[in-house]
């Protein structure tokens, strides 16, 4: 099948359910307009098409190579990479002072997304090398923003974030790589495991951003700082120096996402490694998280990008094979065979990978859009109420997204059958590469505890309730819409749960029982995560149910079997149409789950806690 990208439902969500063009009227973004957002939208569609997809497979097979501390990648890989460079598209919501395009975070969330369907392994290079441009920015010197940041966000060099290591990897707290310091810089020398993009041969230098401590500095997280350690030293007119022994000593070979090359990377070991410390010592986690939180954003879409390729694929072979005749025919044995999209079963199945999908696209679009809102709206009150949903949906982008995501990738294997678990067709790929969403950039399970232990009881749950009275303003005027209220309703009496279920974990949190918050907080993340996406795909559908009706109007179609014909014949009514479905079925099929859910978390049942292994 070949690659597609739904680039429909991307305008939708950018320009017909975000409303996109709003941010065009600001200072900030007032060199942008429609037309220019779509010429990138399309140069960026054309890119993944020729250049990345086509590797995806290449790089799978291949993997990364490895001989003697040098990391090297398959044939292709450094022209598509080239190529994205030259396309403008490394930093594209990035500082245009220093190489970026200055584009809003939902435009490159949108970028990111296609680029990431095409091939997550290849897309997470040029994404970290931006986001660590993006923290020297924030909290580095003048000195470090003028040898690094056009670099970084131009792609000419790489970047890295190094936390993990042996025995202190979701503990951070625990590292032990040090710091010493020498005149104006550090030593760095310590060992950082599973590292992203650590070493490759795509660009001439890597600059890896390190947390370690320094000497005398407390024990745990406080007592962490961040260091910039370039693989190779810069002089002072940005040229290079001297290698600074920072050495690849090995790479993983994983399940999947085997395009990236994730590094063991050893700092110091054969001789000096200088470092340059960004920011105040001992804040070093503080300013990770900068790079972190975009991450697990990042980490989300993944999940998300990765079902929606999935989903693309499915749609396709189903359209195509022929296998079986209908169910009301089965004892004709002259029936005429259909494709598998005519059978139930499949359609179910391809109705939940869209719906799955369309609703993770539009709750990790919207958290992009809360930062931009964040940044150009005048009312400073309304600034920190984005601030404060962009923060709560952080850790149900990563976890949510990328949990659904892998579970999508499974239904699109379902649907191709045997041909699925084969390399024959990339729903097998699909599958092994979304996995890695869960478990790295905070594991899903930490995500659970930092949505329930801290971004609920954000001062004072005011990062929940600012949500909440999102969520409630749509409750409160989509009950009474003639074709959707009921929908609303169902929506309504979900919301009531999830507002009793955190109650009721608050109270056991404050009568001094901490174990049964953290025992239920992955059925939390679930429950909520259930409803953000019923309310996304519920809102999306309000917007298709009046330009879907508009197109009724227009054509006189007032009876049933007018409108039928309509989405049979007019492909924005199909779409539209599709779009209803979408949340229909979700809302009926998947967030009954959600009292199931409630009743999980309020049960008391302490058996995990009780049983001996």
């Amino acid at each position: 099948m070949a690659f597609a990208v739904d680039k429909r439902d991307i305008e939708f969500c950018l320009f017909e359910y975000l409303k996109m063009e709003d941010l065009f009227k600001t200072e900030k973004y007032a060199d942008f307009d429609r037309e220019a957002i779509e010429m990138v939208l399309d140069l960026t569609i054309k890119l993944a098409t020729d250049k990345i997809a086509p590797l995806n497979i290449v790089m799978d097979r291949e993997g990364i190579g490895f001989d003697k501390g040098k990391v090297t990648t398959p044939e292709g890989y450094k022209e598509a990479y080239q190529a994205l460079c030259d396309a403008g598209l490394v930093a594209a919501a990035h500082n245009p002072e220093y190489g970026g395009m200055g584009l809003p975070h939902l435009m490159a969330t949108a970028i990111g997304e296609i680029m990431s369907s095409a091939s997550v392994a290849f897309a997470m290079n040029p994404g970290l090398g931006a986001t660590a441009g993006e923290v020297i920015e924030v909290y580095g010197t003048e000195e470090m923003k003028k040898l690094y940041l056009e670099k970084l966000f131009t792609g000419e060099w790489g970047g890295t974030m190094c936390l993990t290591e042996s025995g202190a990897g979701s503990a951070v707290g625990d590292l032990k790589t040090k710091a010493k310091k020498e005149g104006d810089h550090w030593l760095i020398e310590g060992e950082k495991i599973f590292i992203s993009a650590g070493d490759h041969d795509l660009t001439d230098n890597i600059v890896h951003l390190v947390l370690a401590r320094t000497e005398g500095a407390p024990k745990g997280i406080k007592g962490i700082s961040l260091f910039a350690v370039p693989k190779v030293l810069v002089n002072d007119d940005g040229s290079l120096a001297d290698a600074n022994n920072v050495i690849c000593g090995n790479i993983e070979h994983k399940m999947g996402i085997k395009g990236s090359p994730t590094c063991t990377m050893v700092f110091g070991a054969d001789g000096p490694s200088h470092g340059w410390l960004i920011g105040e010592e001992s804040k070093g986690i503080k300013y990770m998280f900068l790079m972190m939180n975009e991450a697990r954003i990042g980490v989300g879409l993944q999940g998300q990008s990765t079902a929606a390729a999935s989903y693309q694929e499915a749609l396709q072979y189903a359209a195509e094979r022929i296998q079986g005749v209908d169910i009301a025919k089965m004892k004709d044995v002259d029936a005429p065979r259909l494709p598998i999209i005519e059978h139930p079963d499949v359609r179910r199945m391809l109705l939940t990978m869209k719906a799955f999908t369309e609703g993770m696209r539009a709750l990790l679009y919207s958290t992009a859009y809360f930062s931009d809102l964040m940044e150009v709206h005048e009312d400073e009150n309304e600034r920190k109420n984005y601030n404060s949903m962009m923060e709560l949906m952080t850790p149900i982008c990563k976890s949510y997204c990328s949990d659904y995501g892998f579970r999508m990738t499974e239904l699109g294997i379902q649907i191709l059958g045997g041909y699925g678990y084969t390399i024959e067709y990339p729903q097998e790929q699909y599958c092994r590469d979304a996995k890695i969403a869960s478990i790295y950039e905070g594991t899903n399970g930490i995500q659970a505890l930092d949505l329930i232990g801290r971004k609920m009881t954000a001062k004072g749950g005011l990062f929940f309730m600012t949500y909440l009275t999102r969520v409630n303003d749509f409750i409160n005027s989509a009950k009474e819409h003639a074709r959707l209220g009921e929908f609303a309703g169902k929506l309504e009496k979900a919301r009531d749960s999830l507002v009793q279920v955190a109650m009721s974990v608050q109270q056991a949190g404050m009568s001094g029982d901490i174990y049964t918050p953290v025992l239920n907080a992955t059925p939390f993340m679930d429950l909520f995560g259930t409803i953000v996406m019923a309310y996304h795909l519920l809102e999306m559908a309000v917007v298709a149910d009046e330009k879907l009706e508009a197109i009724y109007a227009k054509a006189g179609a007032e009876d049933k079997e007018a409108q039928t014909k309509i989405i049979e014949e007019n492909p924005e009514a199909k779409y539209y149409d599709g779009k209803l479905h979408s949340a229909r079925f979700f809302i009926d099929a998947y967030l009954p789950h959600t009292m199931a859910l409630a009743k999980t978390i309020t049960s008391g049942n302490k058996s995990p806690l009780e049983i001996v292994f």
